[in-house]
């Protein structure tokens, strides 16, 4: 089993976007019984709060399932379950460094690293910009890039 753990500040807006997106992406593909997907937070703040509102709303739009999802903080156990810790921006890999930077097995990237030529480097925290679509047309384009990449690289 292949999983994917997203990361964001809170865990509230773009991992939980991302997770959601992500899932809904390995359902369409058949996918779900070889890789995994879930989300964190790097601060606790949130913890068991379901995604802001505005993550809600575009999901909602676009039809993809938020269901069951809490949010909960990044752990150092988590690089012992995940085989990909995937982070929104500059400051969530820093965080994560500071966390763990001992198990080198895992890739550990930003999602918009996945993207040639991306528009942006880092996927933007809407819950300060307010742009909930922008962050939604990112993280689509992100997530389809990644599992490109994991489906090229685990021959699935």
């Amino acid at each position: 089993m292949i999983r994917v753990l997203f990361v964001c500040l809170g865990n509230i807006c773009r991992s939980p976007m991302a997770e959601a997106v992500f899932r809904d992406m390995l359902v369409k593909a058949n996918l779900t019984k070889l890789i995994e997907v879930d989300s964190g937070g790097i601060g606790g703040w949130h913890v068991g709060k379901i995604p802001h509102q505005g993550t809600r709303d575009i999901l909602d739009q676009q039809n993809i399932s938020y269901i069951g999802m809490k949010a909960r903080q990044v752990s150092k156990k988590d690089w012992d379950d995940f085989n990909y810790i995937i982070a929104m921006d500059d400051q969530n890999i820093k965080d994560l460094q500071n966390i763990n930077s001992q198990n080198t097995d895992i890739v550990v990237a930003k999602l918009m690293d996945f993207v040639e030529d991306a528009k942006e480097r880092e996927v933007p925290d809407p819950y300060y910009t307010g742009k909930f679509d922008y962050t939604y047309e990112l993280v689509m384009e992100g997530c389809s890039k990644l599992l490109s990449y994991i489906r090229e690289k685990h021959n699935i």
